[in-house]
């Protein structure tokens, strides 16, 4: 008679995913029980307990993980390393800020998510669910339990495992990008293009798992390692299969060829969860990378890395050139995060191990200034102003994001602390010294030299020093271009009492671009021979909210400067535990 034997689980190992998890399910019985009007609250205790527990117990994990080398759980299915236990740390810390972002409302009590997701945008019964001030709290959970994936994607032994957490990080994520409140169809647009280009990639890396599984018999990491120092007639199977799983994990960091989802989706997305995505998305994936390359495929090293080194190449240079056009905030960030891939990749491609750590910190760095960027976003609006309010600060009607460029000129008159914020973020993306963003392109890079991919670095501070260009007009728009009101009332006065019989009007909106080359004209404003002031149109304002996303940004700023001026701890730490567990 046989008898069953429980198996054995390091409970504690799994802890952080755990946590994380459970808390998401808590929060869909939450939405089932709990009655409408505490319903928030409660989705926001669950959720920032839960991202805090998981950040506490990485940090009580730490020191046994570096110690040990690291701990198999589920039979290999996960690993519980050092660069697992960061990458969770890093990703948990940006949830959780996050966290706030998605959480925050306007003094009037509108969030950044429709009343009703499911109703069709324009009609009578999404109107009525506005007017009834519907929430859509499930919000919370979708974003737990995709941060659960993300916990579980860099942390992945085997294939099954890896290819069931992309898909749990990816579900929730293709539903968010469809829920904003503003410029519904767009969003719809967005979720669709990014679930249908989730999918193919989805199935690439699927095709890739039956090819490796093909090849070596196994779907554990380290036994299809073990498979690759024995060459076979079957050598086709592995290298093709190899470059199908990293084509579906590059998808997921938003590198070249596999990044036309990215700038429709961050610009059709509710902005706190474009912050959220770009930052906790590209950590997870990121993460899973470093530990398929380093771990699974070394000894293809000269098969694979020309096709990575080729993806960096482009990367830095599509996601630099393009967002030199780019006329909306969205979007810009949107190709700048692409072109931050392929500066990812070339710590990647070192296959060093310091190039492990260096990686790890980038993205810390990058993911800090990504959600305080959107944060500042989201509260930058529309408004429409009354007769009597030039200056765009006194009552008046809000709208959406001002996310087209010519939106923010003057910003930094009117609300300084706001545009210093984003300003501050604006330079950790270009790399200027005393930001984190510096600290981390010069480890990437200097891991690309120690690891002999030197013309990778050199790309890539040629790549960044173009960049430098479309960060810096941002902030010149800002602090040194009049706001578009000043424009609007100078146009205004100077054609006030002028008439012209031939054409019975004067456009006061022609002011053209200015120096940066950015139309910071007010195309709507017209004045006739009979007008004294300026017709009343969209201004630009930082709406008042109940301040969680002022918490999120000083955080994300706090970390920028710290990682900046004394990043030595933190790179000591990585360097620590910069080894995977074989």
């Amino acid at each position: 008679m046989s008898t069953f034997t429980a198996p054995t689980i390091a409970w504690a190992q799994l802890s952080p995913v755990v946590i994380v998890l459970l808390a998401a399910v808590l929060g869909v019985l939450v939405e089932a029980f709990v009655p409408a009007a505490r319903r928030r609250v409660v989705q926001l205790v669950v959720a920032f307990v839960a991202l805090a527990g998981a950040l506490v117990a990485v940090a009580a994990l730490w020191n046994g993980a570096v110690d040990s080398g690291g701990t198999e759980v589920l039979s290999g299915s996960l690993v519980i390393d050092g660069p697992a236990l960061a990458l969770q740390g890093i990703i948990a810390l940006l949830a959780l800020v996050a966290t706030l972002v998605v959480a925050d409302r306007t003094d009037t009590g509108e969030d950044a998510f429709a009343p009703s997701a499911s109703a069709v945008p324009g009609s009578e019964y999404e109107e009525l669910t506005r007017q009834h001030g519907l929430q859509q709290t499930e919000v919370f959970p979708l974003v737990l339990f995709a941060t659960g994936g993300m916990l579980i994607f860099p942390a992945t032994g085997d294939l099954l495992t890896l290819f069931v957490a992309l898909e749990v990080l990816s579900l929730p994520l293709y539903l968010l990008t469809g829920m904003a409140r503003r410029r519904r169809l767009l969003s719809q647009e967005a979720s669709m293009k990014y679930f249908l280009l989730g999918a193919f990639a989805s199935a690439l890396m699927l095709f890739g798992i039956a090819l490796l599984y093909g090849y070596s018999g196994s779907l554990r990491f380290s036994e299809i390692a073990a498979a690759t120092a024995d060459p076979s007639g079957l050598d086709a199977l592995l290298l093709v299969g190899a470059l199908l799983v990293v084509s579906g994990l590059l998808f997921k960091i938003g590198a070249v060829p596999f990044h036309a989802w990215t700038p429709d989706v961050y610009q059709g997305a509710p902005t706190p969860i474009t912050g959220f995505m770009g930052a906790c998305t590209k950590a997870a994936a990121a993460g899973a990378l470093l530990r398929f390359v380093y771990v699974v495929i070394p000894g293809l090293q000269w098969d694979v890395q020309g096709v990575l080194w080729a993806v960096a190449i482009l990367t830095m240079l599509l996601g630099t050139v393009v967002a030199l056009v780019q006329t909306d905030v969205k979007r810009m960030l949107a190709y700048s995060s692409i072109a931050h891939a392929g500066f990812l990749l070339t710590g990647v491609v070192a296959l060093e191990a310091s190039g492990v750590a260096a990686v790890i910190f980038y993205l810390l760095a990058y993911g800090a200034a990504t959600v305080g960027a959107f944060g500042i976003v989201s509260v930058v609006r529309e408004k429409v102003a009354g007769p009597d309010d030039v200056d765009g600060d006194t009552a008046g009607t809000v709208l959406g994001e001002a996310t087209h460029l010519s939106q923010w000129a003057g910003l930094g008159r009117r609300h300084p602390l706001t545009a210093l914020a984003f300003t501050l973020f604006l330079l950790s993306f270009a790399g200027i010294p005393l930001t984190a963003g510096f600290i981390g392109k010069f480890t990437v890079f200097s891991a690309a030299v120690a690891g002999g991919a030197w013309p990778l670095a050199v790309v890539g501070v040629v790549a960044s020093a173009a960049a430098a260009f479309f960060y810096v007009r941002v902030v010149v728009l800002m602090f040194f271009t009049a706001p578009a009101a000043d424009a609007r009332a100078s146009a205004g006065t100077a054609g006030a009492g002028v008439a012209d019989e031939a054409s019975g009007a004067d456009e006061a909106g022609a002011a053209g671009p200015d120096a940066d080359g950015v139309d910071v004209s007010a195309p709507d404003v017209v004045t006739t021979a009979t007008l004294t002031r300026p017709v009343p149109a969209a201004t630009t304002t930082v709406v008042t909210t109940e301040g969680f996303t002022a918490v999120a940004v000083a955080v994300c700023a706090v970390l920028t400067l710290a990682l900046g001026v004394f990043p030595s701890p933190v790179l000591e730490l990585l360097d620590q535990a910069a080894l995977f567990l074989p």
